[in-house]
């Protein structure tokens, strides 16, 4: 039987440049006013994201590979410099469960 925590450990550590990430069908992303901030919504419970996390997971669509949502991200907030922690985010998230 293969160790989980391996698993884990090797997701968050290195995701494929090439992936194109995408929010799994059993999570919602919605602003919610009543927290003000942007929640991820899943059957047992809620997420309350800090705005980087929600600006990373608006983008993961399927339709991006990570270089061209980094990019993105460094655009639209006039920054450099993004890549290692938008790849630590999208690796935790995929450990998580949210991210296909």
């Amino acid at each position: 039987m293969s160790d989980p925590t391996k698993r884990v450990q090797e997701a968050v550590d290195a995701p494929d440049d090439s992936l194109h990430p995408k929010l799994k069908r059993l999570f919602r992303l919605q602003w919610e006013p009543a927290q003000e901030a942007h929640v991820l919504l899943y059957p047992e419970g809620m997420v309350k994201l800090n705005q980087s996390a929600a600006e990373i997971l608006l983008r993961c669509d399927g339709s991006r590979d990570i270089p061209t949502l980094v990019a993105d991200l460094e655009q639209t907030f006039n920054a450099t410099g993004l890549g290692d922690d938008v790849r630590a985010f999208i690796a935790g998230a995929r450990a998580r469960g949210w991210l296909e």
